[in-house]
């Protein structure tokens, strides 16, 4: 039997992430404050979680529905970004396997552009603009690894993330990338030879 989602004395009954930023509904049925019911965002590294801007009262209806509205705000507020992110950078398409070299467990991915397959991304986010990663490491990289764990750094936002092997849809060439993602590539890449600069100065 899975572990409950607790938080604090609260059990999470109903979730829902979307965008940046993740909605929860709890219960505390043991609840002695007059608030058996709350509503709150949260933010979770995969480590520790930590829940903000809660709200609580004993009316579940009206909790439920303070959930709806929070949800309903933050899909319209993703899906603005989105349209906009999309318009400029003309990232709206999927990256498909036709479009990227294939890989095979003998291929090593350290230092290549990788395209994450579509459907292992969030709904909201799959499309070009969130498939393309500078794989910088892990286990999975490598080729013929036990490991899985690719570690990534995002081409259009620079966020580091860890995707595994199977995740990846194949590589491609710098030269034919989209513009942006070019861009993208080249502010990682002189971000990286400034700091291994600065490491080598320190010594």
């Amino acid at each position: 039997m899975a572990d409950k989602r607790m938080a604090g004395d609260y059990e999470i009954i109903q979730s829902m992430m979307i965008g940046d930023r993740e909605i929860v509904l709890g219960e505390n049925p043991k609840d002695t404050s007059g608030l058996p019911y709350m509503c709150a965002f949260c933010e979770d590294n995969g480590i520790v979680a930590r829940f903000y801007d809660a709200v609580g009262g004993d009316d579940f209806c009206e909790i439920a529905q303070e959930y709806g509205q929070r949800i309903a705000k933050q899909a319209e507020e993703t899906r603005q970004a989105l349209l906009n992110e999309r318009a400029r950078l003309d990232g709206n398409s999927i990256i498909t396997a036709a479009q990227c070299e294939g890989i095979s467990s003998k291929d090593d991915l350290h230092g290549k552009v990788i395209v994450i397959k579509p459907e292992v991304l969030r709904r909201e986010y799959r499309a070009a603009t969130h498939q393309l990663k500078l794989c910088t490491g892990g286990f999975g990289a490598s080729p013929n690894s036990r490991g899985s764990a690719c570690f990534c750094t995002d081409l259009l936002t620079g966020k580091e993330s860890r995707f595994e092997r199977r995740d990846v849809l194949g590589t491609m060439e710098p030269d034919t990338l989209p513009q942006w993602a070019k861009d993208g590539l080249a502010a990682i890449q002189q971000a990286e030879k400034s700091k291994s600069g600065k490491e080598k100065g320190a010594r």
